[in-house]
């Protein structure tokens, strides 16, 4: 059954949500459905009386792309949840448009105040202490790794990984669980390890005494810390950290 979309007011001016057209076009196709039946069931069932053949026509070929409603709209008509005709999704608002949910509802199940949400993602920056973050990473579904991009986290996570890395890693663990939906031992165990693979590289460029293979081992680390995020969560999805929500 299509997820209803949100008649809820939005925000003006919001970009456009990343649209899947070959998705939209297969979808219809699926179902038999010229461009013609597709802008009548959107004009008819949500009273987007402005949409015609041609606006649907053009989605298709990538020529221009839907707004939240509209996709909310036209994933109803084809009978599909708007995450299946969506590119991957970017923000906080993005993910929610994909759960067909209305900003009330995410506010809601959060616990935070609509207007509070509304603000959160018009800056891209979640502001909810960890219990709200868990009922946000829970409502909309996200991986740890989204949870973390659409809260706007990115940056300071990689430098307190940069720091466990060529420190202490012990003194880290508090700080980057605070970060995560992540369960406390398994932040200890990918900082570990990952402390462990940096000091290994490391150990060698000291053996190797600044000959040429010295360089290459510090290129080895440096590349190590510059990809510092990609390395956190392979170990994450590894297995060694499994997330709260």
């Amino acid at each position: 059954m299509p997820v209803q979309p949100s008649r809820s007011s939005q925000p003006p001016h919001q970009p456009t949500p990343p649209f899947n057209f070959p998705a939209a076009r297969r979808l219809r196709e699926a179902l038999g459905m010229a461009h013609g039946h597709v802008a009548y069931g959107m004009r008819a069932g949500y009273g987007l009386t402005y949409i015609t053949a041609d606006t649907i026509a053009a989605w298709e070929r990538g020529l221009s792309s839907p707004s939240s409603a509209e996709l909310s709209a036209l994933a109803a008509t084809l009978w599909c949840s708007p995450g299946e005709l969506m590119g991957a999704a970017r923000t906080l608002r993005e993910h929610r448009v994909a759960r067909g949910l209305a900003p009330e509802d995410v506010a809601r199940e959060s616990g935070v105040e609509v207007q509070a949400y509304l603000r959160m993602e018009e800056t891209d920056t979640w502001r909810g202490n960890e219990r709200q973050s868990e009922a946000l990473a829970r409502v909309l579904q996200l991986s740890v790794p989204d949870f973390v991009t659409v809260t706007g986290r990115s940056e300071q996570l990689a430098e307190l990984l940069r720091s466990a890395v060529t420190t202490r890693w012990q003194g880290y663990v508090r700080p980057v669980s605070k970060l995560l939906p992540v369960e406390k031992r398994h932040v200890e165990d990918v900082l570990r390890q990952m402390h462990d693979d940096y000091q290994a590289r490391m150990a060698r460029t000291l053996s190797w005494g600044g000959g040429a293979g010295s360089d290459a081992s510090g290129e080895a680390g440096r590349d190590f810390l510059e990809r510092i995020l990609e390395h956190f969560w392979t170990l994450v999805r590894g297995g060694a950290g499994r997330g709260r929500a």
